[in-house]
């Protein structure tokens, strides 16, 4: 009998390299244009699961003569992959670039995340076909405020809000200031098109954009609308650099524009400020007008304002935000503690409550604000081997650990993530079990997080490699939990990861950095492709950790930032006066590094859980941040010394 079994096994194993030959095969066929050899390669792969994508490919490179009959067909019959939805999209973009709108307006509707060259389009046909016209006159009003270039078929449909006086001279004119604000030069001199009187000038735009100080330290005429945008786009870069400048600037100048201007430019300015961890920015906040602050910048005014311990500033520009902000995990969190700061516990406590329930940074430290009463998560869900087995079984995860296993990452990823979206959380969970068994771990994470009410912590937290991080732990002193805490949120645990910058490995370390540790540890002879190695990866990060916490007042909250975004600018994120960490936490410039912080925090808390240590609260872990007293890591005058501002 068990011969039989590894019989079927090893037969089972060569009908999918054969699949795979094929399958790989009719993918280099479609995408070098041999589409004639398609069809062989769909009669190879009959009953394979993997036969939708050469379906796919033979009409995708025929839709331009298919008929509507075929594509609907075909969307009909693979509701179950992606292709549905890939190949909708596809059809839609030619409906449109061939205003084609009855067919259009019959399938936008079904079509998952259009893109915007795809809303242009759907707007563009309802008010041809009058179908709701002045509902999409307002729609497509809302897309034109943004300082994103778009795809030139949007132009098409703003050309028709010209045309039917939807939009005025002073739309034009706000739009442009948003392209500015992103330096987004070309889309502002191609909006103005819309504007045939006005004229910006390109090469005064551009020293206002590289050189704003000395754009501003001439005296310039201001009595055209070009011209105060021009020096209101100088303000505005200068402020993004130095803001006390910026203020100092626009002090002398404001008296050249109107009331809603001036407290508009003090709102950006004081932005900036709070971003610059200036103490200014609260006082420049007050001279804007909070009306017209949105809730990035009421974020930014809350931050300024713990960093000045000013409580009741926090508690009113939380509630000057909108429900929708004001709702953001965040501000619950600090909304509560400026009314548990002010006296009113009773009313913090309501707030920290539904928080506390929450497995994240701000669940965290709201169960710690409560105390002892709020108890620890439950145990680990677990499900059956049957519930396993029957996920296991289904189409869509077949096809996405057949395309994992060729390697085929971004499009096993879209198989899996399209089949399991509607998944209940105890096939979450089984369908994270599929994937930690087939040693896909990024995902078999990724998969457990999105459980709602049921949990398995153990799948959520995988700490694979043990033996190995273990001993570099200890060899460098670093708490093993904050290790994979770090190491879960840098790479998922993927040793073949790489980063856009650079980075590799597990721990994502960088090759200059990796450079000047090997010449520490004396390592001879080393070449990055050594950082794939999972041991070398393991032992050069955790290296690499500890020097940084050791030169940051072995803090790991400033050596965490550090290791994101630098250790200079983990320093240069102090204030001088202490501060508790998790203000430290929330005041990050750098919204990936804020985000990846709180992150490696929370991670950390339940890997300590994992690992039955001692228990330590997160407000423990994050400490308190004091001004600076020692140069960082990267100041040794070592020229491989990793930089210091940026990552790793």
């Amino acid at each position: 009998m068990r011969y039989l079994v590894w019989l079927f096994l090893i037969l089972s194993s060569f009908a999918r390299a054969d699949q795979s030959s094929d399958f790989l095969a009719a993918r280099a066929a479609y995408r070098t244009g041999h589409i004639e050899l398609l069809a062989a390669y769909a009669q190879r792969l009959q009953n394979s699961v993997l036969l939708p994508y050469v379906q796919y490919w033979q009409l995708s490179s025929q839709l331009n003569i298919a008929s509507p009959a075929d594509i609907r067909a075909f969307i009909a019959e693979h509701g179950d992959t992606p292709l549905s939805n890939k190949l909708r999209l596809a059809w839609l973009r030619q409906l449109g670039q061939q205003q084609d709108w009855a067919d259009f307006l019959a399938e936008y509707p079904l079509a998952i995340k259009p893109d915007i060259s795809l809303q242009c389009y759907d707007l563009h046909a309802r008010i041809t076909q009058n179908q709701n016209a002045e509902a999409a006159y307002r729609e497509a009003k809302l897309l034109w405020f943004t300082g994103k270039s778009l795809p030139p078929n949007c132009d098409e449909l703003f050309n028709l809000l010209v045309a039917g006086k939807y939009l005025d001279a002073e739309d034009v004119w706000q739009r442009v200031r948003l392209a500015l604000e992103r330096n987004n030069i070309p889309n502002a001199l191609a909006i103005m098109a819309y504007l045939p009187e006005s004229r910006l000038d390109n090469r005064q735009l551009n020293l206002a954009a590289n050189a704003p100080a000395a754009f501003l330290a001439k005296d310039r005429p201001l009595a055209t609308r070009a011209e105060q945008e021009v020096w209101l786009f100088a303000i505005y870069r200068l402020a993004q650099h130095d803001a006390d400048a910026a203020a100092r600037q626009w002090e002398h100048s404001q008296k050249f524009f109107h009331k809603t201007e001036r407290q508009r430019i003090w709102g950006q300015i004081a932005v900036f400020a709070s971003r610059q961890h200036l103490p200014q920015a609260l006082d420049w906040f007050e001279r804007a007008n909070t009306a017209m602050l949105d809730d990035d910048a009421l974020g930014w005014k809350v931050r300024a304002a713990l960093l000045e311990g000013d409580w009741l500033s926090v508690q009113h520009s939380i509630l000057d935000m909108d429900d929708s902000g004001r709702a953001n995990a965040a501000w619950q969190y600090w909304l509560a503690r400026a009314d548990k700061a002010l006296g009113d516990t009773y009313k913090a406590n309501l707030l920290l409550l539904p928080l506390s329930r929450e497995y994240n940074f701000y669940g965290l430290l709201a169960q710690e604000e409560l105390g002892p009463v709020i108890t620890k998560p439950s145990s680990n869900i677990s499900v059956s081997a049957d519930e396993i087995e029957a996920i296991g079984a289904m189409p869509g995860i077949r096809r996405a650990l057949l395309l994992y296993q060729m390697d085929l990452r971004g499009e096993a990823y879209s198989e899996w993530y399209w089949t399991i979206r509607n998944f209940s959380d105890r096939q979450l969970l089984a369908a994270a079990e599929v994937a930690r068994h087939r040693n896909w771990l990024d995902c078999a994470i990724n998969t457990a997080d999105r459980t709602q009410q049921l949990h398995n912590f153990a799948l959520r937290f995988l700490a694979p490699y043990r033996e190995t991080a273990h001993i570099y732990a200890q060899e460098y002193g670093l708490d093993e939990a904050w290790v994979y805490g770090l190491m879960r949120q840098e790479s998922r645990f993927v040793s073949r990861a790489h980063s856009g910058v650079g980075a590799s490995g597990i721990m994502q370390v960088m090759p200059a950095t990796a450079y000047w540790i090997a010449n520490k540890l004396g390592m001879h002879h080393f070449h990055p492709i050594q950082l794939t190695k999972l041991d070398t990866n393991m032992q050069f990060g955790m290296y690499y950790l500890k020097s940084v916490q050791q030169s940051l007042d072995n803090s790991a909250l400033l050596a965490t930032a550090a290791y994101n975004a630098g250790p200079r600018r983990a320093l240069r994120w102090r204030i001088g006066k202490p501060v508790e960490g998790a203000i430290y936490a929330e005041t990050i410039p750098f919204s990936e590094t804020r985000d990846y912080v709180k992150k490696v925090f929370a991670n950390t808390i339940f890997y300590a859980r994992n690992f039955k240590q001692p228990d330590t609260s997160i407000k423990t872990r994050l400490g308190n941040v004091t001004p600076a007293s020692v140069p960082p890591l990267c100041g040794s005058g070592d020229e491989r010394a990793p930089s210091c501002d940026g990552p790793h």
